[in-house]
């Protein structure tokens, strides 16, 4: 019987509930689609309990009408500046001289223990590599023989109470938080080749409160960050620049928008209202694009301080992967580039069937990723519970070929 999954991507600008069933070669097939605008989240925190509750219960109501089932529990992203990370390394004696599942899951479990506030909560244990008796560079050491093994770890962390109020308003859809996914790691689920992951690249998912970033090396998840920056901004400094109401100023970023003054025709105007005035007003194209162009200009001058800060940008000979609702606008990919120096690419789901009408843009990485970690997890928790069973009846080695596919992507 193919899994069920369900992803709820809670956003700054939507909600995006997707029900998917996983069927042959990995194919996913989207069986419900519930989309509503957010309420109550600014840059990725709930800031309104109760209208932030009903906008998820709303999504996941559409979702179930779509699908015909009922979703008792769901994947679910987080994002915002109150995310960070640390790397930590574990260290553990090898219970029988062949490394088993077993030892894999006490070392992530030494490496989890360094020392986290008491107000932060752990989010993802990220591997990033691990050594048996000293030798470095071993991806998968299941099966091999050594006496201590040791692993370094990307821990994400968030703070507890966001976190909790995040679980309490999906909690009131009647719905069970199975884990929370980081923004980018979603995104990247989604979007990311395997030679990408291999040869060194960022994926950098913007939304509409926040930009998410991480940075594969190696196949592996070597940083991520979050900007409290997005397209909302964008859609503010029009509002000011213009003098409009916001939901005119989404809407002309949406249809008049351009990321690159230069390639706007001097000539070219449209018209709107502004406030204050009795009749429309010509506005002239060349002055969006400038007022757009200085913030995701400033936007992608801070991702390239952050990759710089991380100590990796020598290590992207892939560039970047450009996801999320803004990098739709036109031009976009074209200004990365100029800021960021590396080649970059947009991207959007794809290889879906099913419900897919309004799933082929980049605004729904994150919602289509969550599916695919979603997979991941029930893997890793079937994984560990097999582990702990195996250890209990002195088993050395349980599902092999489970636990090397595991150990390549996150842990919870």
């Amino acid at each position: 019987m193919e899994e069920i999954v369900v992803g709820i991507d809670v956003g700054t600008t939507k909600v995006c509930t997707l029900v998917g069933r996983f069927e042959g070669a990995g194919a996913l097939h989207i069986l419900g689609v519930g989309i509503e605008p957010s309420n109550g989240i600014k840059k990725g925190v709930i800031v309104d309990l109760e209208a932030a509750s009903r906008a998820i219960i709303r999504s996941v109501e559409r979702a179930e009408q779509s699908s015909g089932i009922e979703i008792a529990s769901a994947l679910v992203s987080i994002a915002g500046a109150h995310v960070s990370s640390i790397n930590s390394r574990g260290v553990v004696s090898i219970s029988g001289e062949i490394v088993d599942d077993y030892d894999v899951i006490r070392v992530l479990e030494a490496a989890r223990s360094v020392a986290i506030p008491h107000n932060r909560e752990v989010i993802h244990i990220v591997q990033r590599g691990f050594s048996i008796d000293g030798q470095d560079g071993i991806n998968e050491p299941i099966g091999m023989h050594g006496y201590k093994l040791e692993v370094e770890t990307h821990i994400v962390t968030a703070s507890a109470a966001t976190v909790e109020n995040l679980r309490k308003c999906v909690g009131a859809a009647g719905v069970e938080v199975q884990q929370f996914v980081l923004n980018p790691l979603a995104s990247a689920e989604a979007v990311l080749t395997e030679n990408e992951r291999l040869m060194g690249t960022a994926i950098c998912d913007i939304g509409g409160g926040t930009t998410d970033m991480a940075i594969y090396v190696d196949g592996k998840i070597w940083h991520t960050m979050v900007l409290a920056v997005g397209g909302n901004h964008v859609t503010s400094d029009i509002a000011h620049g213009l003098r409009l109401s916001v939901p005119q100023a989404e809407e002309i970023k949406l249809q008049q928008g351009y990321a690159i003054r230069a390639e706007v025709g001097a000539e070219d105007y449209f018209s709107v209202r502004p406030f204050g005035e009795d009749n429309d007003v010509n506005i002239n194209k060349q002055e969006l694009a400038h007022i757009i162009e200085a913030r995701v200009e400033e936007i992608f001058e801070l991702a390239l301080q952050e990759i710089k800060r991380s100590g990796y940008d020598g290590l992207l000979p892939a560039g970047m992967v450009l996801t999320g609702g803004v990098s739709a606008l036109p031009a976009i990919r074209d200004l990365a580039s100029d800021v960021l120096g590396i080649p970059v690419r947009i991207a959007q789901p794809e290889n879906i069937t099913g419900m897919i009408e309004k799933l082929h843009s980049p605004a729904y990485s994150t919602g289509v990723g969550l599916l695919y970690s979603a997979l991941i997890t029930e893997e890793i928790s079937y994984m560990s519970k097999k582990g702990r069973k195996a250890r209990k009846k002195g088993e050395k080695r349980m599902n092999l070929g489970l636990a090397k596919n595991l150990f390549k992507r996150l842990l919870p």
